[in-house]
Order: structure tokens, then sequence, then C-alpha cells
């Protein structure tokens, strides 16, 4: 392992080789990577909230591991802000200059192309699976989410439906919803495509289309409530039945504490899963911090804080393997099994959904 990541590292000096390639073979030596992040003293992050998959602990326990203090810009930003604050920044070593970014699963390979990332590959990168990487290092996924179905007890109070075909009862009128619309939120186009998986489609445009036909079946049947799935509407029973990301909804299970009671149920016949990655900026003013800030997030002690967040590490599977998730955080998600039949839509993909419900949702849907 460490002699083709020592090659790949050789191959990307080529970005700033006076003030890149040193550090990056320092990468295997841990004591020296420590110490170079400590004579900088800061890591400088962007877009990542405290209760966004328990980032607040991560950050936290990052700064008591390494005694480096973090410059948290923007958390609420999305991901494009995050790259517009790299190209504004590249000539800027202060404090409004990014060293990593968490972004969209699209915005790494188009950070690449543009330059504004740097190759780093974590000493755990074997385990962190090929579809969720780039080759080269440059980007890598770091946490994912599973398209799940929230069920308000008080207004479901029979079983919970277990899969999208379920959803098609007419004892579930005015009940189901997705987060917002699919134009414009991802969570909401995703919670479609799981959908359309469900009714068969074979992948991108033509599973956009299916997951809009089942959409639009449901509104037809009364059981459609187009009215955005929110944790204030599930809670007051306006949206009872409401899909969104795994972490979304358990982090509400959670904050609601039993105030409705609800179910978090993974459809088994839409295994959905969404992933995020991180990347380090090419012009990081402080690339050693950033470097270790890798390591820790992708260390099973940096995994298990975004799981306790209820985001997927990466190398989930891996260390369920391992045995080393505690039981009790284990306890609060749903079956394990459920997860093993994620199904990751390739960039191609999402892009041709887009454009498919872009096209045709307001015309399908009755949508401004």
């Amino acid at each position: 392992m460490t002699s083709n990541i020592l090659k790949t590292l050789c191959m990307t000096t080529a970005l700033s080789a006076a003030s890149i390639g040193a550090v990056q073979a320092q990468a295997f030596d841990m004591d020296a990577l420590i110490a170079a992040a400590k004579a900088e003293g800061t890591l400088t992050t962007i877009a990542l909230p405290h209760d966004w998959c328990n980032y607040g602990a991560v950050i936290e326990g990052f700064k008591a591991k390494y005694g480096i203090a973090v410059n948290e810009l923007n958390p609420n930003a999305g991901s494009g802000d995050e790259i517009e604050a790299i190209k504004a920044n590249k000539d800027n070593t202060g404090p409004q200059a990014p060293d990593v970014i968490d972004v969209g699963l699209s915005f790494g390979p188009a950070a690449k192309a543009d330059g504004l990332i740097q190759a780093y590959k974590v000493s755990v990168w074997d385990s962190i699976p090929d579809s969720a990487k780039d080759a080269d290092g440059f980007w890598y996924g770091d946490y994912y989410g599973v398209l799940a179905v929230a069920v308000n007890k008080d207004v479901v109070t029979d079983a919970a439906p277990t899969s999208f075909a379920d959803l098609k009862d007419p004892k579930y009128a005015n009940m189901v919803a997705i987060p917002g619309d699919p134009r414009t939120g991802n969570s909401s186009i995703m919670s479609l495509y799981a959908a359309g998986t469900a009714m068969g489609g074979k992948g991108g445009a033509d599973t956009a289309t299916a997951g809009i036909g089942y959409l639009k079946a449901l509104k037809e049947s009364g059981i459609f409530v187009d009215v955005g799935g929110s944790a204030q509407n599930f809670a007051q029973g306006t949206t009872p039945i409401m899909m969104d990301w795994d972490y979304n909804v358990l982090a509400m299970r959670d904050k609601l504490a039993g105030n409705p009671p609800m179910d978090v149920v993974i459809p088994s016949d839409g295994v959905i899963a969404g992933v995020y990655v991180q990347a380090i900026s090419a012009y990081a003013p402080h690339p050693n911090a950033a470097k270790l800030w890798m390591e820790y997030i992708y260390s099973d002690e940096g995994q298990l804080g975004w799981l306790s967040g209820y985001c997927h590490p990466i190398r989930f599977n891996d260390m369920v393997s391992r045995g080393v998730i505690p039981a009790d955080m284990m306890a609060k998600l749903p079956a394990a099994e459920a997860y093993a039949k994620a199904i990751f839509p390739t960039l191609d993909e999402q892009a041709a959904a887009k454009a498919v419900v872009a096209d045709t949702w307001a015309t399908e849907m009755g949508a401004n």
C-alpha cells in the first residue's frame, strides 16, 4: 500500500513542489505530521454546521487531540460557496482562506478539473470504496446518507410502511411528503430517485421518469401532500410520512424525544445513498493541519464521530466487519443489512435525472 501511495504523492508534487512534496512524504510518519501541523497552529474549515453529522463534536475532538485551533468560516454555506471561497482566496493566506472543504459529490471532480484542490491519500486509503474516491487522491467520500422514511406514530397507528409500494395504500391519504421541490433540493430529487428505483427504473433519466410517475400517481390518489416535509410539519401531523436522508430524520427523532413517537424506515425496495466528499484546497494556508484533519476524520475515532450524528462514515462496512462500532450506536440505526443494499447513483445518472426533473416536474405535478 505504502509504495503505491508514495508513487502517487511523487506525481502530485508538480502542484507546488517546494511546499507540498516534503509534507506529503511525512504523511506516513504521524509524529512528523503532527509536529508540522502544530507548528502551523490553525486549521480553517468552511460550511460545517455543528448539528450536521455531529460536526461540532468532531471539531472539538480534533482540537482536544492535537491542540490545534479551528477557524470556522460560514457554517451554513453550501458546496458552491466553498468552491468560490477557494477561488476568491487563491493569493490570500489569511483567515478567510479555507484549508479543507466538505462538498457534494459532483463538486469534487469539478474542483479537480479547475485545479482548486490538491492530492492527498490518507493512511486508511484502501478501506475507502473505489467508487467513492478519486483514483489520484484529489477527493474522497467522507460520509453518506440513505434515503429514509419517517413515520409519525401518533397519526399512523398501525405498523409502519416498509416500502414505496406500501405507500400506495389509500389509508395513507394526505400523509406522504418529500422535503421540498426536487428541482432545487438534493434530498428531494433523491427521494424521487429512490421511488423511481423501487418502481423498476434502470438508472438516470429512466429512474427519474419512474419516480415522477410514482409521485404523480400518489398525488392523483390523494396520498401525496404538496407541502415540504420538515420537523415542524411532521410533528404537527401535516406531513406525517416524510422522506429525507436518514441522518436528518434520525436526528429529528432524537430532538422530538417521543413527541410525537416516530419510526424511521429504510424502504426495502429503493435504497439510494448520497455521498459527500472531502478535499484539501490547492492553496491551503495550513497544508499540514489540513492533512492531519484528514487523518483524524478518516480514523476510526473520526468516523465514529460522524456516525454518532447518524451520518454513515464512508468506512462503515469496513468498521462493521472489524466489530469496532459500539453496539449501542448500532442499536440506534435501522438494520445494518438495509444499508448493505445501498445504491450510489453516478454523477452521470444524477445529471440525467436532474435534466428530466427540470423538464417535466412542473407539467407532470402541476407545480410552478
